[in-house]
């Protein structure tokens, strides 16, 4: 069986089907303890039944919520610029590492509470264009610093299209990983968060309120920046096992990550939440309505077109530019026309999106891999999930939801149900979905190291002279 369908748990309007859909072969966990278990048992046990808001009764209203303010969990950080190490991709990128709450000022941040003690200037002289609520840098000692042999969990997070680490959905996750443990001393010894987990979110350049230094921002196939980080980490703290989640446009490049790395990728296990897929088919998707093309399509172009004015003198180094279209633009696929093909070289947006689309990633990613997707998504179309391709790698578990929308999964009362507490029988123990996925899979990084899936890999990366 490559799927299993879990219809609603109860009589409550909101219930959703859930679907997982994975390989006849998945892969077998090892254990210590008891019988051994495969990965989507292990996905279909620690996912909980999905109640959504019966008044967000489909994907485009569950979509629109996100609109409503919504202060979220306060996430503390402090900021490191690197200089990427890819001569290909010459820049400046921005690292935010979740650290415990400092002790506030009484001037007040920009989200109107109070702000944070801390540098406010960057020391490797790149700057920001404005500091994130809750943000401050790290100062040259205290980063020189940095490193230990713990072997805590650490958490790489990749946020969606022009977000960054001030994302609420993304604060909802990392907030129960990084509460502080009182009963674990050592923890908060071991680690800057204070609590189980460690945890960074890698900016995609000119995000976050970041600078860009030269006239690349960043496209949907940009894991240069993830993949010195990730080996950044692993060198600072060898024995820390790695796992990645990514959101949107995060989640696509996370999936080429991995599936780029194949047997080689330093994390162990990886989650990716309303991946886009197959870029193209969504972006014709959008283009086939009028709340697709007006409403979310001119919403990303706006906020793409937004970050060039912010970086304008920048990215206008590149010639082939032309200021006057860019400005012109509406829709998101006017801007990946105008700004990425020209930036990139492709001839067209379709040949960019279909270049840098993750869904053939699927087929050679070689550790644990759970992908969380909506049905209803209206961004990131039902239509361009590759299950067929789920369902021939033994490493990847897709769970498919009835409703949520993109990033969404809104419930009754406003919380979200991709990032809801699973609580066990004798409610001691609490994890978030994601943080309850990784926990468990910790060295389940063994089994095949090659396969049909990892040579077709291969062969297309040694075509784009990966």
């Amino acid at each position: 069986m490559s799927s299993l369908t879990r219809s609603p748990s109860s009589w409550y309007p909101g219930s959703c089907n859930i679907t997982f859909t994975h390989s006849p072969h998945p892969l077998v966990l090892p254990s210590k303890t008891g019988p051994k278990r495969t990965l989507p048992e292990l996905c279909q046990d620690i996912t909980p039944p999905c109640n959504l808001n019966p008044f967000l009764f489909n994907g485009h209203l569950q979509t629109a919520w996100t609109a409503v303010k919504e202060d979220g969990p306060p996430i503390h950080y402090k900021r490191r610029v690197f200089a990427s190490e890819d001569l290909g991709f010459k820049g400046h990128f921005a690292v935010d590492f979740v650290v415990s709450p400092p002790e506030p000022t009484a001037k007040p941040a920009a989200d109107g509470g109070p702000e944070d003690t801390g540098l406010r200037e960057d020391p490797v002289g790149v700057g920001h264009t404005s500091l994130p609520p809750r943000t401050t840098y790290f100062g040259d000692k205290e980063f020189d610093a940095l490193g230990s042999n713990d072997t805590k969990p650490m958490l790489i997070t990749l946020h969606g299209l022009s977000g960054g680490s001030h994302e609420v959905y993304l604060r909802h996750v990392l907030a129960p990983l990084v509460a502080a443990q009182h009963s674990d001393s050592k923890a908060i010894e071991t680690g800057l968060s204070g609590g189980e987990w460690e945890c960074i979110v890698v900016n995609s350049r000119g995000c976050a309120g970041s600078k860009i230094t030269t006239s690349i921002l960043y496209n949907a196939r940009a894991t240069w920046d993830l993949r010195q980080t990730v080996k950044w980490c692993r060198k600072r703290w060898p024995n820390r096992p790695l796992f990645g989640i990514g959101y949107s446009l995060g989640a696509n490049i996370l999936t080429n990550y991995v599936g780029e790395e194949g047997a080689s990728c330093l994390l162990s296990a990886a989650v990716v939440v309303s991946n886009p897929w197959k870029l193209e088919v969504s972006s014709l998707a959008l283009q086939r309505t009028w709340i697709g093309m007006e409403i979310y399509s001119a919403t990303m172009g706006k906020h793409m077109r937004t970050l060039f004015q912010t970086h304008r003198d920048q990215i206008l180094e590149n010639k082939a530019l032309s200021e006057e279209r860019i400005l012109k633009m509406k829709y998101l696929h006017e801007f990946d026309r105008e700004v990425q093909c020209a930036t990139w070289g492709y001839p067209t947006e379709g040949a960019y999106y279909r270049d840098a689309s993750s869904a053939d990633s699927v087929l050679a990613i070689r550790l644990p891999f759970f992908a969380l997707h909506a049905r209803d998504d209206p961004i990131a179309a039902d239509e361009g999930v590759p299950y067929e391709e789920v369902k021939q790698n033994p490493y990847v578990v897709l769970c498919a939801t009835s409703g949520g929308g993109h990033l969404s999964w809104f419930e009754l009362g406003g919380g979200r149900w991709h990032a809801k507490p699973v609580s066990a029988a004798s409610a001691v123990v609490s994890h978030r979905l994601c943080g309850l996925v990784l926990t468990v899979m910790i060295g389940c990084r063994l089994f095949e190291r090659d396969g049909a899936g990892g040579r077709f890999w291969q062969a297309r990366a040694s075509k784009r002279g990966a």
